[in-house]
């Protein structure tokens, strides 16, 4: 059944996927909130924060704002962070900037990592420090974090930041090391899971994209799908995708709400 369901419903490609072209990503009320906060910040070389629900779309949404970014513009460091050292998380950040660097010197790396934006800025580049899964970071990362974006006595904004994390990350910026870093933060934007209205639509809109112009669901199912995913992108996904394949293996046409509960049985 794993291409079957496709030959069934005719579909084009694999549906449901996050795999898709950043032209092609939904341009729901979160996405563009997420978008107006991110400019805002790097326009004014401040910093601000995304958070969410696993699987709300947050890293989605990161792309689809990146995608404005033109390198001929602004140089975008997007690292994925860890549990890691500040150490560990400057590796990422060099490596970005396709800095070769063996120093295992937090002031040799903080010294380089500055140089090499000032350079940026001086060609008349806007560079963007965008780290997802912030909120992974250790507490004492954070501290780090202010000081690295403060160039020459703090009265140039020229290393704005974006934050994305699950929802414990407003939470760790509370702490008192925090609290620096949390003082330059200027927007704060929060996924959360979409209305039933809001999941039809995102099913049509997926459909259309996999080469099906009317929608499969029945209004059952859409129904399922919606409160079997709490409204979370991700697991509707999931869901979705999986009650195609059910109902391609009972010879059904349309999808119902039986065939989304086989599929829940199936992912976590």
């Amino acid at each position: 059944m794993h291409n079957t369901y496709r030959t069934f419903f005719g579909l084009s490609k694999v549906p449901f996927t996050p795999e898709i072209d950043r032209k092609d990503i939904m341009e729901t009320a979160a996405v563009k909130g997420v978008q107006d906060r991110i400019l805002h910040a790097v326009e004014i070389g401040a910093s601000t924060l995304v958070t969410g629900e696993i699987g709300s779309g947050k890293s989605t949404a990161l792309r689809y704002v990146m995608g404005e970014f033109h390198p001929s513009q602004y140089k975008v460091i997007y690292i994925t962070a860890t549990s890691g050292s500040i150490l560990e998380l400057y590796r990422q950040i060099t490596n970005g900037m396709g800095i070769d660097l063996s120093s295992n010197s937090k002031a040799i790396m903080t010294k380089i990592i500055k140089a090499e934006v000032l350079d940026l800025v001086h060609k008349k580049m806007k560079v963007v420090l965008v780290i997802d899964e912030a909120s992974l970071l250790r507490l004492n990362v954070f501290a780090e974090l202010h000081t690295l974006t403060q160039f020459e006595k703090d009265s140039k904004p020229h290393l704005p930041l974006v934050l994305a994390g699950q929802n414990n990350l407003a939470d760790n910026l509370r702490y008192r090391n925090s609290l620096p870093l949390a003082s330059r933060v200027v927007g704060r934007a929060h996924l959360k899971g979409v209305n039933r209205m809001e999941m039809q639509q995102y099913l049509d809109h997926h459909l259309l994209l996999a080469g099906i112009e009317h929608s499969v669901f029945e209004e059952n199912a859409v129904t399922a799908i919606h409160q079997g995913s709490g409204g979370l992108f991700r697991k509707s996904n999931h869901l979705a995708r999986g009650a195609l394949i059910a109902a391609a293996k009972s010879k059904a046409t349309m999808v119902s709400a039986e065939h989304v509960r086989l599929a829940a049985t199936e992912i976590f």
